[in-house]
């Protein structure tokens, strides 16, 4: 595993990117660990935790890491996760673009990931350790959601309940709407058709949740709904040039829809040839875009009679999402450097 570099020793300030995780390795051991932990999570499933753990115990640890450690090694790259590997470019790039932007103040930029490594409270630690004062905590997910950005915040009030001599910690809860964000997803999908044409349908895909999350009052599924309005009114696309939908279902529960599977069917078998489809809800991609979107969802919707399917890649490091990120770190540092 590669790991950011940046130096906390040597500052009173520090920006933590935190995404979701991911295994230490494509096998199904590394895989059993991370979704033991993950799934056991009630920010991520809301089920009694007696019926749940017998559920996870003895239905899903036994039979789905190892189907799951298979999709994961189709898409290890260069020894690690694409999730980590990503995560890591982003703070690298974020780092240097706050170094050039703000010479006059020393903030380290490091990655972390709510399960898994590196640990957000291993990471908090650190900084501890070091004696920074002041931390920005930015979860890279877009669109909040008690079942990703909740548990974030988990792990940071567990960690300060354990601390004596607190820091300052602010959380940037989302950015499902910010200007700069928009416009990087709509830059990304014009250079995409620029280069591969444009379909007859572009499709943005959500990570989806159970509906009960949503009736019990989880945001997630209106800001979705937001950005998806937002990117389609900046690349000025009709109604009918467009949709929403949502994927990675789990479970029995009945999820968000529509479903991206089925949408995906019902278009090709209406007439629909081409589609590129992209994931607003992911900063990185990761095996939910690489795996399911990229290939799985190609596959039902070539075998529904689709003639063309490409998949836009998340934004990862790209300059345009780098400058957001700096744009929502920056006025927060202006005001730790106020009261410094």
């Amino acid at each position: 595993m590669t790991s950011n570099t940046s130096d906390s020793s040597s500052t009173q300030r520090a920006v933590l990117l935190v995404n979701l995780g991911t295994p230490d390795a494509p096998t199904p051991p590394a895989v059993r660990r991370f979704l033991r932990e993950f799934l056991s999570d009630p920010r991520v499933i809301e089920i009694p935790r007696l019926i749940w753990a017998i559920i996870l115990n003895l239905f899903v640890l036994p039979f789905r890491p190892k189907r799951v450690a298979h999709a994961y090694a189709s898409i290890w790259a260069m020894g690690d996760s694409p999730m980590r590997l990503i995560l890591n470019a982003q703070a690298n790039a974020l780092q240097q673009m706050l170094d050039f932007q703000i010479v006059h103040r020393d903030v380290a930029v490091l990655p972390a990931m709510t399960y898994g490594t590196p640990s957000l409270a291993a990471t908090l630690d650190r900084l501890s350790a070091d004696g920074v004062e002041q931390i920005i905590i930015l979860p890279l997910f877009p669109q909040y959601s008690a079942t990703s950005t909740g548990a974030v915040y988990d792990v940071a009030t567990r960690w300060m309940q354990t601390q004596r001599n607190l820091p300052t910690i602010t959380f940037i809860k989302d950015y499902f709407a910010h200007p700069l964000y928009i416009q990087a997803l709509a830059d990304s999908v014009h250079r995409y058709q620029v280069e591969h044409g444009v379909p007859d349908r572009l499709l943005m895909s959500f990570h989806g949740i159970p509906i009960p999350y949503a009736e019990r009052g989880d945001p997630y599924p209106k800001r979705c709904h937001a950005t998806a309005k937002h990117v389609a009114e900046a690349l000025g696309l009709r109604d009918d040039q467009w949709a929403i939908s949502f994927q990675s279902r789990f479970g029995k529960q009945e999820w968000v829809k529509p479903y991206t599977n089925v949408l995906l069917t019902e278009w090709a078998q209406a007439g629909v040839k081409s589609v590129q489809i992209i994931s607003p809800a992911f900063s990185a991609d990761c095996l939910e875009t690489l795996e399911e979107l990229a290939i799985e969802n190609r596959d039902v919707f070539l075998n529904a009679g689709g003639a063309s399917y490409q998949y836009i890649p998340a934004l990862n490091a790209d300059v345009a999402h780098i400058e957001m990120m700096a744009a929502l770190i920056n006025p927060i540092l202006d005001g730790f450097e106020a009261i410094s």
